[in-house]
């Protein structure tokens, strides 16, 4: 997932500011996770809430970085080059998207709360597990996303 990051970033850096800084927070999105995944599998029981909530804000930020920033500027943009076909696409791929924040709401829930936390921190492996799966999905479909609707402004 990080080489993946790294790949993207290399492709879409410079490209637009917001989207270089969103990059540059999928990147700390992925430090976060891999630190939160090592701690379990060095000693579950040693996990905090404060880790758990450090990955859940960082996600949490992420994830509202593109539907609140991101995904409406490339529309815009999309739109102002009068691509039917970008914003057609675009339209399914965020139907895609939503799948997998769903899935970060419940995760945020799920460990909301000290006591919470304490109740379902047996599952966190398997949440680890499921959200890389899930972010790497979405990193693709975000990917794709950008390489669209970019594509709609990039001279001929």
């Amino acid at each position: 997932m990080l080489e993946d990051c790294k790949n993207a970033q290399e492709r879409w850096g410079g490209v637009h500011g917001l989207i270089d800084r969103w990059l540059e927070q999928r990147r700390t999105l992925l430090a976060s996770f891999i630190e939160l995944k090592d701690a379990c599998d060095t000693e579950l029981e040693a996990v905090s809430k404060e880790r758990i909530d450090i990955f859940s804000q960082t996600l949490m930020d992420y994830i509202s970085a593109g539907h609140f920033e991101i995904y409406p500027q490339l529309a815009e943009e999309a739109k102002a080059f009068d691509d039917e076909s970008a914003l057609h696409i675009a339209s399914r791929l965020l139907e895609r998207l939503e799948m997998s924040t769903q899935m970060v709401l419940e995760f945020d829930q799920d460990y909301e709360s000290p006591v919470r936390c304490q109740q379902h921190l047996v599952r966190l492996p398997a949440w680890i597990d499921r959200l890389a799966k899930g972010l790497s999905e979405r990193f693709a479909l975000e990917d794709q996303l950008i390489a669209r609707l970019h594509a709609a402004n990039t001279p001929s």
